[in-house]
């Protein structure tokens, strides 16, 4: 495992996943995450396949299977989360329809076949090495792509930059990010990807993308 996946076991530990699904069970989706779920929907998805990228407590899988989604496979490199993410799913009686694995995206993406969607929710901002990691989810969508990522503004650069001396401070090797949008968006539509929503706030992005 990477310092960065070794990192993010420590920020994303069993007390706050616990607190996260806690959210999710009263309020549903964050803002952001309900825009990009919402817009998937809107393209119709009954019987496609789901690729969910660092699923955190399951969100994505959770609304999208009960919107019409057949099956999912949701990749996460956080042990709470994947094991947060299967208990609520077999709370919801879809465990049977959910695939999770363990693991860094990249370093395991040729055991990941590609599924219609493809979703990275605030996941882009958790990994060093945006190219591959873009590069490698982009082909894998066979229909959709679905990203939520910061923007990269000098407000957001600076918010990054005082969380990850909070992180130095506390030796936790985790490190977050602000790449490049118009490297990001280049990379997607060399995958031949075309972006047909886009909404953001203060500070988030949220952008699907079809085939």
């Amino acid at each position: 495992m990477n310092c960065q996946c070794e990192g993010f076991e420590n920020v994303f530990d069993e007390k706050s996943v616990s607190e996260e699904l806690s959210r999710y069970r009263v309020k549903g989706p964050d803002k952001t995450t309900r825009m990009m779920i919402d817009a998937l929907k809107a393209e119709g998805i009954q019987g496609l396949t789901l690729l969910d990228i660092g699923g955190g407590v399951g969100a994505i899988e959770h609304e999208l299977l009960a919107a019409g989604v057949q099956n999912a496979t949701d990749v996460d490199a956080s042990q709470a989360y994947i094991r947060t993410a299967r208990e609520e799913a077999q709370r919801r009686g879809i465990a049977d329809r959910v695939i999770f694995q363990l693991g860094d995206f990249v370093e395991i993406a040729g055991e990941i076949p590609p599924a219609d969607i493809v979703t990275l929710d605030r996941v882009i901002c958790c990994y060093p090495d945006m190219e591959k990691l873009v590069g490698l989810s982009a082909v894998r969508a066979r229909r959709y792509y679905g990203l939520v990522y910061p923007r990269d503004t000098w407000w957001v650069k600076i918010g990054l930059a005082v969380i990850n001396l909070i992180y130095r401070v506390q030796r936790n090797p985790f490190r977050a990010f602000t790449h490049s949008t118009r490297v990001v968006e280049d990379l997607i539509s060399r995958n031949g990807l075309k972006r047909h929503f886009y909404r953001r706030t203060f500070t988030w992005q949220v952008a699907v993308y079809s085939r």
